[in-house]
Order: structure tokens, then C-alpha cells, then sequence
């Protein structure tokens, strides 16, 4: 049966078309020119040709195709720069051999491999450390009060902090400057305290961001700190 000639078209079922174009599904590759003949409707209410319509369909999946490769490769660029950064902060405490080197090496280590303004590592425990009385803050202190949420849901908070809370981690002078920061809390059996990087940008830190480089941010401070307490 051809469909192409024309004596026999008038003779020919929509049942016996559909038929035939199933049982030869190459028959359009032979008659590409048929393809702008045949109109079919369009969801706008404009007929195009079926080709027309394929190649909006294929390039729509396309489009769709494409943006979620980009997307993958993106999360595994950043999850490459997180690591890295990790591995710098792992060397970087892992140097210290005292608890004032590791507040001077945490302080280097975040500022310049994940680029933050500001640093602060504040340890829960009763008595001080020479040199190093800011370190501390005494379980019962009135200045755990702005931190109730993170200590209690051990959950990172990100977002801006409160001022109260910036004045406790970073200092008054420098409070009102951070826009946005990550409070971390390190609850362990061996060492209670909060970990919090800050930013002078708004978007750096933001509420529902992932936390999962955060928790081992906090893992990795926490167990050398545990370590250089024993040793002090």
C-alpha cells in the first residue's frame, strides 16, 4: 500500500493510515516532505507542522537536559572547594600543638580558605586559660541566653544574628558589622561551646542553607580543642 499515491487516498480509513504508519514508523524518514504538509494543533490554538512540534519538544527536554548537568556540575565544584577547604582546616589545627595556636590557626585557616570576616569559638566550661579568658564561658553565664535555640536543637543557625549574639561572639566594636553568620554548637561528652564564622554580606550566611560541612566543621574544631584542653 503507498500512501502516496494519489489514486488510492480517497480509498483509505483513518483505521487503515493509522495501521500502516504503525507498521512502517520510518515511512516520514522517506517523505520528509509530507512532514510540511501535515498540521496538527498547538495548545495556543495555531496549527504547526508536526516537525515543528517535535523539534519544540526535543528542544524543551533539551534545555531541561542540559540545566540539570549544569546544576550537577556545580554541586560537585562546590563540594570539591568544600573538601579542599576542609582538608586546609584539618592541617591547619592539626599544626597547632597549643590552644592559642589553634585559635590563631582556626582564625587564619577560616578567614582566608572559606573567606569569612569574622571568627569566634567560645568553650562552656567553669575556669579560664592564661592569655585566653575570652575563650571561656561559664555554663551559667547570662551570656549563653541569645544562643537557647542552637545549644538546645544542637542545630547550626544561619542567618543575621542578633546583636546580642554578635556582641558575645565578635566583640562589641565590630557587632553591628556582621550582616550574616553560621552559629555552630559543639555539644560533645568532652567539650560543650559554639563555633560562629560571620560575613559582611547579607546572602553569605542564609536561614535553610545545607549544614552538613558545617556539623563536620564543628567536628573537626571540637575534637582537636578536646585534645590541646587535656594537654594545657
Amino acid at each position: 500500500m503507498s500512501l502516496t499515491n494519489e489514486p488510492y487516498l480517497s480509498e483509505l480509513s483513518e483505521g487503515q493510515v493509522e495501521r500502516y504508519l504503525q507498521k512502517h514508523p520510518e515511512f516520514f524518514n522517506e517523505h520528509l516532505n509530507l512532514l510540511e504538509q501535515i498540521h496538527i494543533p498547538h495548545p495556543s490554538g495555531n496549527a504547526v507542522s508536526l516537525i515543528s512540534k517535535q523539534l519544540e519538544i526535543f528542544r524543551s527536554r533539551h534545555h531541561e537536559m542540559e540545566n540539570q548537568l549544569t546544576e550537577l556540575i556545580d554541586i560537585a565544584r562546590d563540594n570539591d572547594t568544600s573538601i579542599m577547604r576542609m582538608h586546609k582546616l584539618s592541617l591547619a589545627l592539626l599544626d597547632a600543638t597549643t590552644l592559642a595556636d589553634a585559635v590563631k590557626n582556626l582564625n587564619i585557616a577560616l578567614c582566608e580558605y572559606f573567606l569569612t570576616d569574622f571568627v569566634a569559638i567560645r568553650i562552656i566550661k567553669e575556669g579560664g586559660h592564661p592569655h585566653l579568658d575570652e575563650l571561656f564561658i561559664t555554663p551559667h553565664s547570662e551570656k549563653l541566653k541569645p544562643f537557647i535555640k542552637e545549644l538546645s536543637t544542637q542545630q547550626p543557625g544561619c542567618g543575621r544574628p542578633t546583636l546580642a549574639q554578635a556582641r558575645v561572639l565578635f566583640g562589641e566594636a565590630v557587632a553591628a558589622d556582621v550582616k550574616s553568620c553560621a552559629i555552630i554548637p559543639m555539644m560533645f561528652t568532652e567539650l560543650e561551646g559554639i563555633l560562629a564564622i560571620g560575613s559582611r554580606e547579607e546572602d553569605r550566611f542564609v536561614e535553610g542553607m545545607g549544614h552538613l560541612f558545617l556539623k563536620q566543621m564543628s567536628e573537626l574544631v571540637g575534637t582537636r580543642f578536646i585534645a590541646l584542653l587535656k594537654a594545657s
